[in-house]
């Protein structure tokens, strides 16, 4: 059985659960998210803990059991307080600047590259080099910062382009080392 998924989740004051068919709704004041649950898992609340476990034990259900505590987990955190990537930009001249909502990169290419932040996602910068993401959903801050990232990879020879903060980039020496 999975070890993920027996822990219990602490559900905070002001997020309501509610398990609805083969889906659970997770909502506050203004916000809802809907994750599908398999058939297989049976669910209790007690004590503001939310306990997962599993109906019947087959080959799937033991294999969805983690991951559907996991997205529940994730989605009562997002609701509550919410998630934020940090993302350093390092290079002569590599800046971001905001144009409206949308985030403009100046990194070394002929265009400027530009993201528009999807619903319930905004960026923050901080001077020029620091782009902050937030919002509630882990999934989708996760690929739009890969997509951000991406945009200008941090490079070995000289490390710059943009990366994740603490993100250690291997530097290698280059030509002239021996």
């Amino acid at each position: 059985m999975s070890r993920i998924g027996k822990l219990p989740i602490s559900i905070p004051s002001g997020v309501q659960v509610e398990f609805s068919g083969n889906k659970v709704s997770i909502s506050k004041s203004n916000e809802k998210h809907d994750i599908p649950v398999p058939p297989s898992i049976s669910y209790k609340i007690e004590d503001g803990l939310l306990y997962l476990g599993l109906a019947n034990v087959t080959k799937e259900s033991l294999s969805l059991y983690g991951l559907t505590r996991s997205l529940i987990a994730n989605s009562i955190v997002g609701i509550s307080e919410g998630f934020t990537y940090t993302l350093d930009i390092q290079g002569v001249g590599y800046r971001a600047q905001m144009d409206g909502k949308d985030l403009v990169l100046f990194v070394g290419k002929s265009h400027p590259v530009r993201f528009h932040p999807p619903e319930g996602v905004s960026f923050v910068l901080e001077g020029n080099t620091v782009i902050n993401i937030k919002g509630s959903k882990k999934d989708v801050l996760g690929e739009l910062a890969a997509n951000v990232r991406a945009a200008r990879p941090p490079e070995p020879y000289k490390g710059k382009g943009i990366r994740y903060r603490g993100e250690f980039v291997r530097r290698k020496v280059g030509k002239g080392g021996k």
